[in-house]
């Protein structure tokens, strides 16, 4: 078994107009800036709810005027999201603009008349129309955002705003450690990464510290008010609280099932665990169990050796190469990679689409646009594996979204209703390759083009095969503590409940304190990404389960042309029509279950050194045997971006391996590495 890991007059102009396909030209007429297009959407009423006051629509009109309106706003909202989260110059982007681009997306995403019209067509059409797919979706949809009262309303717009207002103050907190008695100032990335690998414990310690700041600094910032007015909102949809909210909304079933699913996993990894936190004390000694020593002993050394395998100027190369040879295309796509970290960037790596990917009525293809962001640190111990896996991820998000293939952008974008454990699933089974023994014999090279050797593999395994529960247990520290956040009477949600609260549930799922502080998480934050935390772990749940039929099936998964297509028509191209939990099952044949997972955290380790060890040595032989590698095609565009600087561009450069070179020669001229 294989191991891994505005302007109201305009608005009904608008809806008279909606011909097939002519709506979103008529929009896109209109002049960009803070005029008329910027007001298109002001009005709380849709075009579809203005056109009822005379007529109603035929199906195919008010299709076609929704997925316009929507792809309007929803670009709108993602550029002022991207401008915003990177730091981009200018006065295009403000944390306010983001607020009112968002809350024109979610208005036209609750209009309740819309909702209306969409049901009193499905009640019109038959199953088997064209139409009656997305009409399905626009109901999915709509009814995730409708607010079913002024009430619910206002509590969506405070949430908002108050978002707003402490992401901004997050974006500007200066972290670090002191160090030496001089503070440094580092990213959460950045902090994490030193907690890893960073030999000397005193820095160790001053970094995990250093990420404990961002609990007090939030909690101080509006997040107690935050979480109020969460459940506020929530509790006036009728809904037991956020988490029952956003899970039901995302997943289609309730916080109920959600823990039901995750306690069979929690008790079931729960001594593994336990017998895991002994072993590594027995011999790292009492101390490894520190926060801040954990990561280290388990491999901080190995990560350091590893280090030379995993360039940080081949890791855009590599992601490349390894994904043509899986025959994974993104369809005409664009893609900017913001990868580098930077004062005032986001403290996240994410994926995002202004542009979602969808099929026109005319049977025109629109790619996708994605937006791709890392925090790496070229310079630091281990940034190119770990660059590498973000890579391997966020592109594996790109590569879903970019191939969903259905007659609305309403079902390839990331929000509810799509499923967080379906997106997470696609990301997760990608980056997991990077773990692989096969997959790093050809891809783990060093400056001069050696293969990473199967000693410091085989000390990699026999470091970390034991320990990997930890993974498993602090994927599901995150859900846990906000269930728990969130089932706290209103009177209790103060910054000292918080801050112990995330100190309870450390100590309870993980065994002790957390080397990531569960404050520090920025998910818990971001409205989009706020209880969200469990889709990883039902996605890597998924993952195994995956990995498990691709290796019965085919026997491999490194380099296996059939990967992508199998993953495009059975998992990608249907996008949010489809259930995760039936996507799994009918692609696997078994439903979904942690199964496959707990049987590998099971595995002795001298079994995986043995399966490892064979992949390694065929890979090795193989690529001798095939010599020069192919050119790359990911039927995509690239830009390397650097904030407001472009670094690199397929179009303009000619080719994929050109702009890596391009990239190349500017990460070791600025980084010498």
């Amino acid at each position: 078994m294989a191991t891994r890991r505005g302007n109201v007059i305009y608005v009904i102009a608008a809806a008279a107009v909606a011909v097939r396909g002519g709506a979103f030209a008529f929009i896109s007429s209109i002049p960009k800036g803070g005029g008329l297009r910027s007001r298109l959407f002001s009005t709380s009423k849709s075009v579809a709810a203005v056109a009822m006051a005379s007529s109603t629509p035929s199906v195919a009109n008010f299709i076609d005027s929704t997925n316009a309106q929507y792809e309007v706003l929803h670009k709108n909202f993602e550029l002022q999201f991207w401008g915003t989260k990177m730091a981009l110059a200018g006065e295009s982007y403000s944390t306010e603009k983001l607020t009112a681009s968002k809350n024109a997306m979610e208005a036209f995403l609750a209009d309740e008349e819309k909702l209306s019209l969409t049901r009193k067509h499905l009640a019109e059409t038959h199953e088997d129309d064209s139409n009656f797919k997305t009409l399905k979706m626009f109901e999915r949809t709509f009814g995730c955002y409708i607010m079913q009262s002024e009430e619910a309303q206002t509590y969506r717009n405070d949430c908002t705003k108050i978002e707003g207002q402490l992401e901004a103050a997050r974006n500007k907190l200066e972290l670090g450690a002191s160090i030496n008695g001089e503070f440094v100032q580092m990213s959460s990335v950045g902090l994490r990464n030193k907690v890893r690998v960073d030999p000397d414990e005193t820095v160790r310690r001053a970094c995990y510290e250093g990420l404990g700041k961002i609990g007090d600094f939030i909690t101080s910032r509006g997040f107690v008010d935050l979480v109020k007015t969460r459940n506020k909102l929530a509790k006036s949809l009728g809904f037991i609280d956020f988490y029952d909210y956003k899970v039901t909304n995302a997943e289609g079933f309730g916080k109920v099932r959600l823990f039901e699913i995750l306690d069979k996993l929690e008790k079931g990894t729960r001594p593994i665990m336990e017998n895991a936190r002994k072993e590594l004390a027995r011999q790292k000694g009492d101390g490894a169990l520190d926060p801040w020593n954990t990561s280290f002993m388990m491999a901080g050394d190995i990560t350091r050796r590893m280090d030379p395998y995993f360039p940080f100027s081949n890791a855009v190369y590599q992601w490349g190469r390894s994904f043509d040879a899986m025959n994974i295309k993104y369809r005409g796509a664009s893609m900017d990679l913001d990868l580098l970290d930077r004062k005032n960037k986001y403290s996240n790596g994410f994926c995002h689409w202004p542009q979602p990917a969808w099929k026109k009525p005319d049977g025109t293809w629109q790619p996708s646009v994605t937006h791709f962001t890392s925090l790496a640190d070229p310079a630091a111990i281990g940034s190119g594996y770990t660059a590498l896996n973000t890579l391997m991820h966020e592109a594996g998000h790109a590569a879903h979204f970019a191939n969903i293939e259905q007659p609305s952008p309403l079902f390839s974008q990331e929000r509810a209703p799509t499923s967080v454990a379906y997106a997470e699933l696609q990301s997760m089974f990608l980056d997991a390759l990077v773990s692989d023994a096969d997959w790093m014999a050809k891809y783990a090279r060093n400056e001069n083009d050696e293969a990473i050797p199967w000693d410091l593999i085989e000390d990699k395994i026999k470091a970390t095969h034991p320990f990997e529960v930890f993974g498993l247990r602090a994927m599901l520290a995150v859900p846990y503590f906000e269930k728990a956040l969130y089932e706290l009477p209103d009177d209790q949600v103060t910054a000292d409940k918080i801050q112990s609260l995330a100190i309870e549930i450390e100590t309870k799922i993980q065994g002790g304190a957390s080397p990531r502080p569960l404050l520090s998480v920025p998910h818990i934050l971001s409205d989009e990404a706020s209880c969200y935390y469990h889709g990883y772990v039902l996605a890597e749940m998924a993952v195994h389960q995956t990995r498990e039929f691709f290796f019965q099936r085919d026997g491999y998964i490194a380099d296996n042309g059939s990967v992508g297509p199998t993953l495009r028509d059975s998992y990608w191209k249907c996008g949010n029509s489809e259930m995760f939990l039936d996507l799994v099952e009918n692609l696997t044949g078994k439903p979904l279950s942690g199964d496959a997972w707990v049987s590998e955290l099971e595995e002795t380790t001298e079994d995986v050194l043995k399966g490892e060890k064979a992949k390694y040595d065929a890979k090795l032989a193989e690529c001798a045997a095939q010599g020069d590698a192919s050119t790359i095609d990911l039927d995509m565009r690239i830009r390397l971006v650097d904030g407001d600087e472009v670094l690199a561009d397929t179009l303009s450069d000619g080719s994929f391996e050109k702009s890596c070179e391009k990239f190349k020669s500017y990460i070791q001229e600025r980084f010498g590495k």
